[in-house]
């Protein structure tokens, strides 16, 4: 099983990915960008905004994902893969070209490849609006919300294009309510 956590900044995967954590140990842990010792590299470049160029961007995080790929998905086919973020981000995030162009593209790097569950975690522009309030933004984040709920349409997009085993949960439940509904996603 190669599981996915999707969802814009601030829609609560990192909590899910705790619980997820201590429900099953035996599952491999990974992210994207940045599973991989060049993809912390690549990772910080890119959130930091070091490429100026959206297509260099994008480039950066196919890199990411390519090595992703290579180095955790692959060697582990017989394991659990739990991941916060995959393919669905990267193609939604490259928001400057057109979705079959980026998808083409996405493809390419994950050597077609592709998470068996999506969980995508979803905000309503009202409840985005009141979490990003009370942090600091990265140079992502800090592009806005009306670019934050566009990225979550063309992640729900994709995931439809691509027809992806998936699940979208409305991210203002409670914890414990989201947590149950992945658990019993997963163990389908």
């Amino acid at each position: 099983m190669y599981a996915v956590i999707e969802g814009i900044d601030t829609a609560g995967k990192s909590t899910q990915l705790d619980i997820l954590k201590e429900k099953h140990q035996e599952a491999i842990f990974t992210k994207e960008p940045g599973g991989t010792e060049i993809g912390l590299k690549l990772r910080e470049m890119a959130l930091n905004g070091e490429a100026k160029s959206k297509v260099a961007e994008m480039f950066l995080f196919l890199a990411d994902r390519a090595e992703h790929i290579e180095e955790v998905i692959k060697p582990n086919e017989k394991n659990m893969v739990i991941s916060d973020r995959s393919v669905i981000s990267g193609i939604a995030y490259a928001s400057n070209l057109p979705l079959e162009i980026v998808t083409t593209l996405n493809l390419i790097a994950t050597s077609n490849i592709l998470p068996t569950h999506i969980i995508l975690l979803e905000l309503t522009p009202e409840e985005l609006t009141k979490r990003l309030a009370g942090k600091s933004n990265d140079s992502i984040e800090s592009r806005g919300i009306d670019y934050l709920i566009d990225i979550q349409n063309r992640m729900k997009k994709t995931i439809e294009m691509l027809d992806l085993n998936h699940i979208y949960i409305d991210a203002s439940l409670s914890i414990e309510e989201i947590a149950q509904k992945i658990e019993e996603f997963i163990n389908g």
